[in-house]
């Protein structure tokens, strides 16, 4: 594992985070644990490199990365939420559509959805890429996870 090319710790901002129910939650408390123990994040261009702090916000629906790197650095860089519009509404929907399955649907059809909801997650974390493509490099599990950190963000931001 690359020591320097990765983030060493994650927060998300108070102001701009959803209230959850437990299964919301407990993604999210996943997403943190799994990331901070498996993932490559390497700012473009800055030395010295990580391992990074990270904190996520919302701000006028844009969405902020946080980035200071062991020198106390402090990067930012923000982005549009309006290219993830559709994919996080559509995640939000199959997500509670899978959480009902999962109390009352045939194994068959909880398989079906859930294949759908990976299949978002998937297209969220390749937009994610893309967006940070020349800033920041990240692996294929660092984006998935960082889209749903982004998402529990984006329930408080307002309607998608």
């Amino acid at each position: 594992m690359d020591e320097k090319n990765k983030i060493a710790s994650i927060h998300l901002d108070d102001e701009t985070l959803s209230a959850a129910g437990p299964d919301a939650e407990h993604e999210r408390r996943v997403a943190i644990f799994d990331l901070i123990e498996n993932n490559y994040f390497k700012v473009e261009g800055v030395e010295p490199s990580g391992p990074y702090d990270v904190t996520l916000s919302l701000m006028d629906q844009k969405l902020v990365f946080a980035i200071r790197n062991p020198s106390a650095e402090e990067m930012k860089f923000i982005m549009s939420l309006m290219p993830f519009k559709r994919i996080i509404k559509d995640y939000f929907q199959i997500c509670q559509s899978y959480h009902d399955a999962i109390r009352s649907s045939s194994p068959l059809r909880i398989e079906a959805i859930d294949m759908g909801r990976r299949s978002l997650h998937n297209e969220g974390s390749d937009l994610l890429s893309q967006r940070l493509e020349g800033k920041v490099t990240l692996d294929f599990d660092t984006s998935r996870r960082l889209f749903t950190l982004i998402c529990a963000l984006h329930q408080k931001g307002g309607p998608v």
